[in-house]
């Protein structure tokens, strides 16, 4: 399901924003899952039963353990690709950060500049500045405008921040 319309702060209705690239990685994730892991744990649970006597086959059980995390990783991808709402709003032709917005904010604490793109639970990655519309950060900057300030407790403290702009 695709929206060109804004995400709220909550999703009451169950469904998890989420980038088409974040989306497209859920599909391909669940597609290796389906056509290489299941497969793969299959023939290594017939080996092992192939092997006797499966009241102490080590290999076998560590096989079937693992055929059920690759289930459960299949029924979770399934289940955040049906609830997937893919945001397709363009960010800089809003008057306020919105969801998919890369937004150049000031840390009035250290003086650095720092470039984050607010995306949905499934599209975060720290390494690349991607960060959750729902975590403190996220939260704060979501429909404020340039030049405003906000107040953040974070997990490391609190952080003034400075919109300097978005796109």
């Amino acid at each position: 399901m695709a929206s060109r319309g804004y995400v709220s702060q909550t999703m009451s209705n169950g469904s998890i924003p989420i980038t088409r690239e974040g989306y497209d990685k859920l599909v391909a994730d669940l597609q290796h899952f389906k056509t290489v892991e299941r497969p793969t744990i299959i023939v290594a649970i017939q080996e092992a039963r192939a092997q006797g006597d499966l009241s102490e086959n080590a290999e076998y059980d560590a096989a079937k353990e693992k055929q059920g995390k690759i289930e459960d990783k299949i029924a979770d991808l399934e289940d955040k690709i049906a609830r997937a709402h893919i945001i397709e709003a363009d960010p800089s032709a809003s008057e306020t950060v919105i969801f998919g917005a890369t937004v150049t904010v000031l840390d009035n604490g250290t003086g650095k500049t720092v470039d984050y793109v607010l995306v949905g639970p499934e599209d975060v990655d720290v390494m690349r500045n991607r960060i959750s519309i729902y975590s403190p950060i996220g939260k704060a900057m979501v429909g404020r405008r340039k030049g405003d300030s906000v107040e953040v407790t974070t997990p490391r403290g609190p952080k003034s921040l400075t919109i300097q702009a978005y796109r």
